[in-house]
């Protein structure tokens, strides 16, 4: 056994699940050889997909069985499709899907508000809890998305403005 790893014998901890009577669940499992065995098993009937399915492009074809409660749709299944072209192992995968997720938050508010339904944004959100145990914390995400939307009306505000000022000025340079 030795002879076997011997080129590898200058990484730490190579080699170091080789002896059987070494493995951590040794004195539980019984050893029967069947562990490999499971490397060559027959593929599940694969599931229909009548629906749209986003895939990894790493991934030559679907999993056998998968999720589809919810197809992507709107805003937030465009920037997933998106996330899609891009490698798992990308910030270009992740972090558009992480905004994707945000920007179906706010979908699904619309889409209860234009159902009739008020959504009860203080359970849904945790503010009762964020009140009980993290008043500190509250008020610091209150104050900055307070400080955020002012910024963003104010910016908005001016270019309208801006653009205003800026036809006449046109004229001028013509």
């Amino acid at each position: 056994m030795e002879n076997k790893h011997a080129p590898y014998a200058e990484i730490k901890g190579w080699g170091v699940d080789a002896d059987p009577r070494n493995e951590p669940t040794y004195p539980m499992k019984h050893y029967t050889g069947d562990d490999h065995k499971r490397l060559h098993y027959d593929r599940p009937t694969q599931q229909e997909g009548d629906i749209e399915l986003l895939m990894s492009i790493e991934r030559p074809s679907r999993s056998a069985v998968f999720g589809t409660s919810v197809p992507p749709s709107g805003l937030s299944g465009a920037i997933r499709r998106l996330a899609f072209k891009f490698s798992e192992s990308e910030y270009g995968h992740w972090l558009p899907l992480l905004l994707a997720d945000r920007i179906n938050v706010v979908e699904g508010i619309i889409q209860d508000i234009s159902h009739g339904k008020l959504p009860n944004l203080i359970e849904e959100l945790g503010l009762r809890g964020e009140w009980t145990y993290n008043r500190k914390g509250l008020a610091k995400r209150v104050a900055i998305t307070t400080a955020v939307t002012a910024g963003t009306i104010a910016l908005l505000m001016w270019r309208s403005s801006s653009k205003k000022k800026n036809k006449g000025w046109r004229k001028w340079l013509r």
